[in-house]
């Protein structure tokens, strides 16, 4: 045997398996409901009591939006406003768009933490004196300190993965969900006792929130426009939505179902959290109060005024506080996971230097990415000082002009690519001859875009700072891309692969290898040529991720005595083959376990594979240089030379191509 099998070699990356809707909805979750616990303050300060209707309106607006992302991610698994602006209005303004989402990114992450921060600061204001702890507490300085250190945690987390990251989301949501509806209950009872009076619907700009606007006459804040600009200043409720496409790429089979199911999740949850809390705040605190008491901390002053006795009133504050700490941490996981996916997308398409992309040696993420983002995260925490509004202020920018981008791109789409099947399209679409035009999608993108022309006029700081930022990086993008350009041409690189970065581990024995594969059924699935995959398709298609190990086998024929150590040293068509086996696998979100064995007998090591990992079944390709039956033919003759003499089981093996399968079984 040892003539025979020279060394075995196993693929991972951390896109080979795969995560439920619950999970998925959760990493979203933990940045699009966190808003909950700042926005309502910050749109108190800025516009007025009316704040409470704009909040709700924003989150109606969430649901509409959401569902454009099933439509984009059901035409590209890898997908996100990077991918579908560049397929549609080309790279340049695809590193545009992406260039104002990281920005989003990287304030989503300080504007959570400081928030946390500054709640867990005023819980202890109350509590410390308790203690006969005479401590004065600067807000500010406890939330850029807690900051920093929610971020090296989710720094740390997000090394490790986004399956290991993604449980923490999920339990998060589960405590939060609970304090919401205790909240819920006692405002209730608190309102039954009060009595309930509608927010006043009145607007009250500050010259701060009015920005340039105040300036030019056309801008007043009154009528339609007053409504526009106080809808932009609520706009920072909205985030964490293009995460949703970064992880779509994980979400298990089936995908679309799944996907709807976490969207459905997350609108539920952001209206009733974020949107309803928010308006019971307006109604039980004088409008007073808030903007100076509780515009830093909305849900503890709800908490604090509450028509229960004091110690409750403590005790919800306590957990409301808890609750703004996890969840608004997890905002933290979300940015790091939302960033460092667009900017993988980014990568692979050349536009910055591969060497970005490293695989961590044991967990097999692109921990470099992951590292610059939270280093850049952590100077914008220390840089605002603490200050919530002003992260506030500079944080809808990035949101806006990504989403005005992406709805721009997929309404583009609807006529560029009218031929491609959808497996979901967005609501209220007129046919025209060929084209589905898409009304809806067109009707949405007009509201965000005058959302985000408003905001360049009444946000002064986040106009200056997202301009700046958006073009900085955007040069640094066409700099990196003509740079790799350049060493490519070099190297002579074929053009146009987006190389998938991954880890290989080596093992000394066949055997060792498949000890950690454990379900009850097994599929070996030989592969050879990228254009000939039908067969693994087949299998993804048919089999149960929870009961079925799936490993796909390349045999790599030996040349002398050389063989690869390591992914490099694979030729152009081997990479481009397993580009295709990480692409298929994200479609049909299944995992599978890729495996490289050089050998000089490839029927050889599919059956003694097949023996020794303990395989139900074998599915193969057609060899195109003999056919169907003659491979069968072949293997039959190997299967007699090498079957044990102890073998009391059954492999099925199967042979498929064109919608056709030739089987047998090996006894």
């Amino acid at each position: 045997m040892n003539k025979k099998i020279k060394n075995v070699f196993i693929l991972s990356t951390a896109v080979l398996s795969f995560i439920s809707f619950w999970r998925a909805g959760a990493i979203v979750l933990c940045d699009f409901g966190s808003s909950a616990y700042y926005a309502g303050g910050i749109a108190a300060k800025a516009y007025g009591p009316a704040f409470p209707y704009f909040i709700l309106a924003v989150m109606i607006l969430a649901g509409l939006l959401l569902m454009a992302y099933i439509e984009s991610s059901s035409l590209f698994t890898r997908g996100g406003v990077y991918v579908v602006v560049r397929e549609t209005m080309g790279k340049p303004m695809a590193k545009l768009s992406v260039s104002a989402l990281v920005f989003d990114y990287l304030l989503t992450a300080p504007i959570s933490a400081v928030s946390a921060g500054l709640y867990l600061a005023y819980l202890l204001e109350i509590i410390l004196p308790y203690f006969k702890i005479n401590w004065h507490i600067n807000p500010r300085f406890v939330a850029v300190i807690f900051s920093l250190a929610v971020i090296f945690y989710f720094w740390k987390e997000n090394i490790k993965g986004v399956k290991e990251s993604s449980q923490n989301n999920i339990r998060i949501i589960w405590f939060v969900s609970f304090v919401g509806i205790l909240l819920l209950i006692l405002s209730f009872y608190t309102i039954q006792k009060k009595g309930f009076v509608w927010p006043e619907f009145k607007f009250s700009f500050s010259d701060e929130s009015l920005g340039w606007a105040k300036y030019v006459d056309f801008l007043k804040p009154v009528g339609i426009i007053g409504i526009i600009m106080a809808m932009g200043h609520s706009i920072l409720a909205l985030s964490g939505l293009e995460t949703l496409a970064q992880v779509y790429r994980e979400i298990e089979d089936p995908k679309i179902k799944n996907l709807k199911k976490a969207v459905i999740l997350i609108f539920i949850f952001g209206l009733i959290f974020t949107g309803v809390l928010t308006f019971l705040s307006s109604v039980i605190i004088p409008y007073d109060k808030i903007i100076s008491d509780y515009s830093e901390n909305l849900l503890s002053g709800l908490a604090m005024e509450l028509s229960v006795p004091y110690y409750l009133k403590i005790s919800m504050k306590t957990l409301v506080v808890v609750s703004a700490l996890l969840m608004l941490v997890g905002a933290v996981n979300t940015a790091i996971v939302g960033a460092n996916g667009i900017l993988n997308r980014v990568a692979e398409d050349g536009i910055l230097p591969d060497s970005v992309r490293k695989l961590h040696p044991k967990y097999g993420t692109t921990y470099k990415v992951i590292t610059i983002v939270a280093i850049l995260q952590s100077v914008i925490v220390v840089l605002s000082k603490g200050d919530v509004f002003l992260l506030g202020e500079a944080y809808a920018f990035g949101v806006l002009w990504s989403l005005s981008f992406n709805l721009l791109a997929i309404i583009f789409l609807r006529f560029k690519d009218y031929e491609h099947k959808r497996e979901w399209k967005y609501p209220f679409n007129i046919k025209i001859r060929k084209y589905d035009v898409p009304i809806g999608l067109i009707l949405v993108f007009l509201i965000i875009f005058s959302l985000s022309v408003i905001n360049l006029f009444t946000k002064n700081i986040a106009t200056i700072l997202g301009i700046s930022f958006s073009i900085i990086l955007y040069l640094v993008f066409t700099y990196s891309e003509k740079k790799q350009s350049e060493d490519e041409d070099i190297h002579k690189i074929e053009e146009d692969v987006d190389e998938e970065k991954v880890n290989i581990s080596t093992e000394k024995e066949i055997s060792d290898m498949f000890k950690r594969f454990t379900k009850p059924e097994k599929i070996l699935v030989p592969v050879r040529n990228p254009n000939n995959l039908s067969h693994l398709k087949s299998v993804l298609e048919k089999a149960n991720d929870d009961q079925t190990d799936i490993v796909v086998l390349y045999v790599k024929v030996e040349k002398g005595y050389e063989y690869a150590l390591n992914y490099d040293n694979l030729t152009n068509e081997e990479k481009e083959l397993f580009r295709e086996i990480i692409l298929i696998a994200e479609k049909y979100g299944k995992t599978v376990h890729p495996v490289i064995i050089f050998s000089n007998d490839p029927v050889y090591i599919i059956l003694y594979s097949a023996i020794a990992g303990r395989f139900n079944k074998i599915v193969m390709g057609v060899s195109p240089s003999v056919g169907a039956e003659a491979q069968l033919e072949n293997i039959a003759l190997e299967w007699g030379m090498i079957r044990p003499d102890n073998f009391n089981s059954k492999i099925d093996i199967s042979i498929i191509w064109e919608s056709r399968e030739l089987s047998y079984k090996l006894e």
